[in-house]
């Protein structure tokens, strides 16, 4: 069964371990297609080439580059007639141009198309690209949905035909774990040792993993570590506008001598990160035009036995289900007390430990959602794929 991906999101490293999970199920021939960078103006993308094995990685280029719905890849024609593939997966957005693109070139080559969405707010757009999302709804022979709420979105929209919740991509575990970092002992003088009090519990490292942007809820998040009592500290790590104003108000809440900012990492540097906290905080705000999709740093850090906080903001509270806290979206004092509850009962903090990262084991292995992802491939193909008879059905839930 040849199989070709069109995905602009799998030029990141640590997402391509699940097409090489892909790839490596008998009977599959994977080729994937990939622009050389992502020009998001709020957090451009460069290409990482890190787990490329058993698939063939094409990089085309791409017009538009940045532009949600208006980007395109002028060369899949191609692509499309040279690799002549039975399935075409087409990992964008119903609604853009790119998915249109696709799907008439699917189309042509009497390829079976499987269409990925996150889109998880009803929206109604105008002409053309409410056209466009007609044509891609009617000729897709099944979607995928990264969460529960963008397949009632598509069924309100009227698609009728298969949905299937499949993550978009979930974590590897022998990748994603925690690592033993050394810590830097420095000397202590003689007067200190004789005059500091050892702490009676360990400090909580709380942290913050992605865009700097004002939907992500900092704000709340550094309000409330403000008001913390006992040991802490608080790591930031990414890049975004709002990161200067974020650094300003660490200055005025009078805790920035507690809290680092860190410059984006690459993909596979973050188990690594991962590894030096304790606490994950994701205090995403809902806003008219957005709202939390999945929050994969959520999975990566409970595969790294970090314990999850997240706002019931979006698809946030369905990730972390009961293997971490929640709070009430833009409730600071919520926040607050979850946080004060890790910093003073420490045998919690090693129960959340280990219920995160079962978790990830039982629901979001990019294994498994591999699996589930060919499943769909074979139930369009029309054919079975060697070694799929172990399928867990529970894995892909068909709306």
């Amino acid at each position: 069964m040849k199989v070709l991906m069109l995905s602009k999101a799998c030029i990141v490293g640590a997402y391509q371990k699940k097409l090489e999970e892909i790839a490596a199920i008998d009977g599959v021939d994977l080729t994937v297609v990939v622009p050389p960078s992502w020009e998001d103006p709020r957090d451009p993308t460069r290409l990482e080439k890190v787990y490329t094995k058993g698939y063939n990685l094409v990089v085309t280029d791409i017009a538009f580059n940045g532009n949600y719905h208006l980007h395109f890849y002028p060369k899949l024609g191609k692509i499309v007639r040279q690799v002549r593939p039975d399935i075409f997966h087409i990992d964008e957005e119903p609604y853009n141009l790119a998915t249109f693109l696709a799907m008439r070139l699917a189309r042509s080559v009497r390829a079976g198309t499987v269409v990925f969405s996150w889109q998880n707010l009803q929206r109604r757009y105008p002409p053309p690209f409410n056209w466009m999302e007609r044509y891609v709804l009617n000729h897709a022979d099944a979607l995928l949905a990264g969460n529960s709420e963008s397949a009632q979105v598509w069924q309100r929209k009227g698609y009728r035909g298969p949905i299937h919740l499949i993550p978009q991509f979930g974590v590897d575990p022998n990748i994603y774990y925690r690592r033993q970092r050394p810590t830097r002992q420095g000397r202590i003088s003689i007067f200190k040792q004789r005059t500091t009090r050892p702490p009676t519990q360990p400090a909580l490292a709380i942290g913050y993993v992605g865009r700097l942007v004002e939907e992500k809820g900092l704000e709340i998040l550094l309000h409330a570590a403000s008001r913390l009592t006992g040991p802490w500290t608080l790591q930031i790590l990414g890049s975004g506008p709002d990161r200067e104003r974020l650094e300003k108000m660490t200055q005025w809440l009078g805790i920035a001598p507690r809290v680092t900012f860190d410059q984006k990492l690459p993909s596979t540097h973050l188990p690594h990160y991962f590894s030096g906290l304790d606490v994950l905080v994701l205090p995403s705000l809902t806003r008219p035009n957005w709202k939390e999709q999945f929050g994969r740093v959520l999975i990566e850090a409970m595969a790294c036995d970090v314990i999850t906080v997240g706002a019931r903001s979006g698809a946030i509270p369905e990730v972390i289900d009961e293997a971490g806290l929640t709070f009430a979206e833009g409730n600071v004092d919520e926040l607050q007390s979850q946080l004060q509850q890790l910093i003073d009962d420490v045998p919690l903090r090693e129960t959340l430990r280990q219920k995160g990262r079962q978790r990830v084991k039982d629901h979001f292995t990019q294994a498994a959602i591999a699996k589930n992802t060919v499943k769909v491939y074979c139930d369009i193909f029309g054919k079975s794929v060697p070694g799929m008879a172990t399928l867990r059905e529970q894995e892909s839930i068909a709306i």
